[in-house]
């Protein structure tokens, strides 16, 4: 009896290297051709969505700058795991920075690229939330100011995950960290604390800001490519969970990205010049407590002593993004 091949694949998914989509809708990591400009050998802990999230920026930057690129990138977790000297896992050339210097740094050497006659040379700087909200806030604000031509790429994992997991300006509200430890009646870190930097950052009128996510990655890259297109200053704000400092399983990092989009507390957008352009909708849309409960640094939150008013203003929180930035479809 005459059958039929099995065709074993996956549909509606963003899977890497599905090679039932067209030739150009393909991320690169699915090509042969790909750069690998963080290569193999990194120390990264297992589930690192820093990692991964890193991999898809640079080489969706590689690919989009014709190889012509330089990076630079600010101390943290990033330049502590890829570059354990006197090894390196970077094959593009690469510069490390101080803690709070990197967009100061990228504003140089795209100088020095254009004074050398080399104009096509892109630069991206990259660094986690503590050297991008916090301490290297003052230069990538010049940097803005300047509208200097650096892509700078922010991996936010929302703390301070290599010194200890101390809080960040970017870490979310009753989060518990190192400096923000889950004890006394408002347990983990403050309310109406922080910086919501891709805010900040379109606030400038910069001709490009977005976020994005490990959890779309045919979305990063896009996002890249169409930075990479654009000339003068620009902001790319990627979440990337952190299974250590999130207390998350590993093997939830995809996962937890996928929720922290879906409950609404990481809204997904592209801005241009200094407006809000697109959104990416929500989906499915669950409850805050979805994607809280799966880390234990919100463990307190639950069990017998929950703190709904803790709860209920997290949810507040994911409700506004929600409605300031239309995330819902019409019908809902």
């Amino acid at each position: 009896m005459a059958t039929d091949t099995v065709k074993f694949y996956q549909t509606g998914t963003f899977t890497v290297g599905n090679r039932l989509l067209d030739g150009k809708l393909r991320t690169i990591q699915s090509l042969p051709q790909r750069p690998n400009s963080l290569d193999s050998g990194h120390r990264a802990c297992q589930g690192c969505g820093e990692a991964l999230g890193a991999r898809y920026a640079v080489d969706a930057a590689y690919r989009a700058s014709g190889g012509k690129l330089m990076v630079v990138n600010a101390t943290g977790c990033l330049e502590v795991f890829s570059t354990p000297y006197p090894e390196s896992s970077w094959q593009v050339p690469w510069i490390h920075s101080l803690f709070g210097n990197a967009p100061a740094v990228a504003s140089g050497v795209a100088a020095a690229m254009k004074a050398k006659g080399k104009p096509h040379t892109r630069v991206v700087a990259q660094g986690g939330d503590g050297g991008t909200v916090d301490i290297g806030f003052g230069c990538l604000s010049g940097m803005f100011e300047r509208n200097d031509d650096v892509l700078y790429i922010c991996y936010d994992n929302e703390a301070y995950m290599n010194t200890g997991v101390q809080r960040s300006g970017s870490t979310p509200p009753a989060a518990r960290t190192a400096t923000t430890q889950a004890v006394g009646p408002h347990p983990g870190n403050n309310f109406r604390q922080g910086k919501n930097l891709p805010r900040i950052a379109i606030a400038h009128g910069i001709p490009y800001v977005a976020t994005a996510s490990v959890a779309d990655l045919h979305d990063l890259e896009a996002k890249v490519t169409a930075a990479m297109e654009v000339h003068g200053a620009r902001y790319l704000h990627i979440q990337v969970p952190c299974p250590l400092g999130w207390g998350a399983d590993p093997s939830h990092t995809i996962r937890l990205a996928r929720l922290s989009i879906e409950c609404g507390l990481f809204p997904v957008f592209e801005a241009r010049d200094g407006a809000v352009t697109s959104v990416r909708k929500i989906r499915n849309r669950v409850a805050v407590d979805e994607y809280l409960k799966l880390q234990k640094r919100f463990a307190h939150l639950f069990g017998k002593n929950a703190d709904q008013e803790a709860l209920r203003s997290i949810q507040a929180i994911a409700d506004n993004n929600i409605a300031f930035y239309n995330l819902l479809e019409a019908s809902e």
